[in-house]
């Protein structure tokens, strides 16, 4: 915890450094430690580089350590409560799910319907439950039947498969909106405001309490239904609570910074790697570890092609389809 606490706040410091405008880390770090009440510090700033580290780049940095922590924190839920490494808000549909009702939400809005930015979240909550419903039996979990992990996978392509169908559907029938919704489909940290930031934070926090103070349960399911119920835990139950927590985190997620995949699958497995298979451990450091992995993935879209920006969601594609081939291959885990 204490490495990725480190390299964290290394990619924070970074991600407000660089940029069109080169900043001195050092003069970074004074700065946003200025904005702690009761704290000054003189970071030699002049008033214009000043606001291009509090009112540009930081709010950027602050919704990228936010979403990713989300993604990292949700993809290793979904591993423990389906006890499968590939399992993911992008694979098990719940992203598509969330993705389409965030796009009906935007469509909506733009054609003069009364509704509240802050709304949007919710919205995009309720696509994603009802996505992953969709996956869960369809893959055979709702009806107790005990099919391979990879039929739930396969469910989730499938279901993700349609909700992006009727997604370019909407698109297709209201195209003067289509710039504002492909942007959004493809990520789009770039626009971040601080406002993103204050909207997804009790969402945020929400979901980690939720999820993290049951982490210990993960490892008893990990178990079996049987051994865990002769244990006095009740499988249903958690489950339940645990998807329902990390798919409101997922959907918020994705209501404020777009569909950036593959974070939930390289994240999870990386922290795996190196801390253990106790799911205490592994959430808490995939919480941190995700928010340093985007951090770091928004930096690579920034300077990669500059002064144009990569997409965020190419970034992380570009990184994790390899890596999702060779977990895949590797491991003993996701075969029937």
């Amino acid at each position: 915890m204490v490495v990725a606490l480190a390299v964290l706040a290394a990619a924070v410091i970074a991600g407000v450094a660089l940029g069109p405008v080169t900043i001195p880390p050092g003069s970074v770090a004074l700065e946003l430690l200025n904005h702690i009440p009761g704290v000054h510090f003189h970071s030699g700033l002049n008033p214009q580089r000043a606001a291009i580290v509090w009112d540009l780049r930081a709010p950027r940095v602050a919704l990228a350590v936010l979403v990713g922590a989300m993604l990292g924190l949700a993809g290793g839920c979904y591993q423990g409560v389906f006890r499968n490494p590939l399992a993911d808000p992008m694979l098990l549909g719940v992203a598509a799910g969330a993705g389409l009702a965030a796009t009906v939400f935007i469509i909506a809005r733009a054609h003069g319907a009364p509704l509240d930015d802050r709304l949007l979240p919710l919205a995009a909550f309720a696509g994603a439950l009802a996505a992953l419903a969709a996956t869960y039996f369809l893959g055979g979990f709702g009806a107790g039947a005990r099919r391979g992990p990879v039929t739930l996978i396969l469910a989730g392509v499938a279901v993700s498969a349609f909700f992006t169908a009727m997604q370019t559907y909407i698109q297709q029938r209201n195209v003067d909106t289509v710039a504002s919704v492909y942007s959004w489909i493809m990520g789009r940290l770039n626009a971040a405001e601080w406002s993103d930031v204050y909207t997804l934070l009790p969402y945020v926090v929400v979901t980690a309490v939720a999820v993290l103070a049951r982490r210990r349960e993960l490892d008893v399911l990990s178990l079996g239904d049987a051994e865990a119920t002769a244990l006095g835990l009740h499988p249903r139950h958690s489950r339940l609570i645990l998807l329902t927590a990390a798919s409101l985190g997922t959907a918020a997620a994705v209501s404020v910074s777009g569909l950036i995949g593959f974070v939930g699958v390289v994240v999870p497995h990386l922290v795996r790697l190196t801390a253990g298979r106790s799911y205490r451990a592994i959430l808490p450091l995939s919480l941190v570890t995700g928010a340093a992995f985007l951090v770091i993935a928004d930096l690579a879209a920034r300077v990669a092609i500059a002064p144009a920006e990569l997409p965020i969601g190419v970034v992380t594609a570009f990184v994790g389809a390899p890596f999702f081939a060779l977990v895949m291959r590797t491991s003993t885990e996701v075969n029937p």
